[in-house]
């Protein structure tokens, strides 16, 4: 489950990419977020670690998008 700064950071990204047709700078992020270069990479190495996005933190400003929606929970009482 994503914290609210990371899915709000997916969102950013995902919106910004249908929009613009490219991924939003690190620069761009600390605009639209309200948070610190260091803050705005840590998020990014996050949802790098679970696999919403590409991205390398010696090339901050190259974000793939992989998955553009958090992803459901399946509970283990869900029956299935």
């Amino acid at each position: 489950m994503l914290q609210d700064i990371e899915r709000k950071v997916l969102r950013i990204i995902a919106n910004f990419s249908v929009g613009r047709r490219r991924t939003p700078t690190v620069d761009e992020l600390c605009v639209k977020t309200g948070r610190s270069r260091g803050g705005v990479m840590e998020v990014l190495a996050a949802l790098a670690r679970e696999a919403y996005i590409e991205w390398d933190r010696s090339r901050p400003d190259d974000i793939k998008l992989l998955e553009a929606w958090e992803r459901k929970e399946t509970s283990r009482w869900s029956g299935r």
